[in-house]
């Protein structure tokens, strides 16, 4: 199987500035694009590690009145802000449009506040047309303030290559239970009802398999229903500001190839630690010829 510059196939992680690597792929190279870009909520966002350590004069109090002090491992963050985002988003999201396959689809991960304009930008570079879908994550954890209803959903906007040959796959998705199963057959409520466009999953639980510890670390559920519904086996996927790699950890286990690139070292690190032999698909050759 050809990787996406016509040489053999090898998953890719790669350190650098994505608006300078893209152009080094093929046009048409990628069945499936994630991006989650920075959000743009102009704060820092950070993430820490902590461990704790049994200590008697420790400030927890645990299991059977143990006493624990809380130590931090490690801490990540970074600035979420930019002086014009869109201008930023626009050049990467018309490489996401050369890149896809005509049958392929790019799924993009937003904060609420900059939905709309996103919207409007990618209405612009794919075609009102090529929008397919407007995908509410919802999940009920964090801070909640009593000035507003407290926000607790980030936006997934979905655009297809080409309206007419688009590739989804709705009988491998994952499915869900019925909210009323009295209401439809014995045979539907035990196969369950194939999700709608609001899904309910939590966040990356903090002490759960899953944790690298990288901040903004999104779900694998909710990237695995994804690449399920729009990637084949043996298909190539891209995440482009991969952060803590949750596209490849996702691909490697449903047998899809991945290319992820961000610019963070740290990032890097962890995608590298993080899936390290996870690749379901066996490596050849580099798949990247750099620009």
């Amino acid at each position: 199987m050809a990787a996406p510059d016509g040489s053999q196939a090898v998953d890719q992680i790669l350190l650098g500035e994505n608006l300078a690597l893209l152009p080094g792929f093929a046009t048409g190279s990628f069945q499936l694009i994630y991006i989650d870009p920075p959000f743009n909520t102009g704060a820092a966002q950070t993430r820490r590690t902590l461990t704790a350590v049994r200590d008697e004069d420790g400030e927890r109090t645990g299991f059977q009145g143990r006493r624990y002090r809380t130590e931090l491992l490690a801490s990540t963050s970074y600035s979420d802000r930019f002086d014009d985002y869109l201008a930023f988003l626009a050049p990467r999201l018309e490489q996401a449009h050369r890149l896809l396959r005509s049958d392929g689809t790019l799924y993009f991960h937003i904060d609420y506040r900059e939905a709309h304009r996103c919207k409007l930008l990618l209405d612009e570079i794919f075609g009102p047309d090529a929008f397919l879908n407007e995908i509410i994550w919802a999940y009920d954890y964090g801070a909640r303030t009593r000035r507003r209803w407290p926000a607790k959903h980030d936006t997934i906007l979905v655009y297809v290559k080409n309206p007419e040959l688009y590739y989804f796959d709705s009988e491998e998705v994952d499915r869900e239970p019925y909210m009323a199963p009295g209401l439809v057959t014995a045979e539907k409520a035990a196969r369950g009802k194939l999700p709608t466009d609001v899904w309910w999953h939590t966040i990356v639980p903090t002490n759960g398999r899953e944790k690298t510890g990288y901040p903004t670390q999104k779900p694998e559920g909710i990237v695995r229903r994804i690449v399920t519904a729009s990637s084949r086996p043996g298909d190539w996927c891209l995440d482009f500001f991969a952060g803590s790699g949750t596209l490849g950890a996702a691909a490697a286990s449903l047998g899809r190839r991945y290319v992820l690139i961000d610019s963070n070292p740290q990032a890097v690190a962890v995608m590298r630690e993080r899936l390290a032999g996870a690749s379901a698909l066996p490596p050849q050759s580099p798949a990247c010829t750099r620009p």
